[in-house]
């Protein structure tokens, strides 16, 4: 089933017997989904961040916020985004092809983000996705691919 709004996953969890343990939505420092992650916290559901890197956009990578903290601790603005996120118990895991970022993304524990790092970050959360699953035209998109979606092609 695919979860598009906060009062499907509310149906869903409180009609079925196993609750879900997992729900994956669009997830990086420029929306953090605060309101969701408080909402499923209650049925016991973790967060997993689809796009943690916010597929390479707004330009993350160059953003002055997160490479000034990077550069405190040596560390890359995709480490430090990484980081933020997963001591936000969002479950959170970036696509990459390249054996250097692999090892980069391994490697965020070797730090500790202070207090006012954890600030600057969470000013960065503008809400705003790139997927807006309040549109309807989106939705009928979504609820016909998943009509046609044939796993064996």
């Amino acid at each position: 089933m695919v979860i598009l709004y906060d009062a499907q996953f509310v149906d869903q969890a409180e009609n079925t017997e196993i609750k879900p343990a997992i729900l994956q939505l669009e997830t990086h420092v420029f929306s953090l989904q605060a309101r969701m992650r408080k909402l499923i916290k209650d049925y016991g559901t973790r967060l997993m961040a689809w796009g943690p890197l916010a597929q390479g956009t707004d330009r993350i990578f160059t953003n002055e916020t997160l490479k000034n903290i990077g550069a405190k601790y040596g560390k890359t603005s995709a480490q430090v985004v990484l980081n933020f996120l997963t001591d936000e118990g969002i479950v959170a895991i970036p696509k990459s092809v390249r054996t250097l970022r692999m090892t980069e993304n391994l490697d965020i524990e070797s730090f500790e983000l202070t207090e006012t790092d954890w600030k600057m970050i969470r000013k960065l959360d503008t809400r705003l996705l790139k997927v807006d699953f309040n549109d309807p035209a989106m939705v009928k998109y979504l609820l016909e691919y998943n009509k046609n979606f044939n796993p064996s092609n």
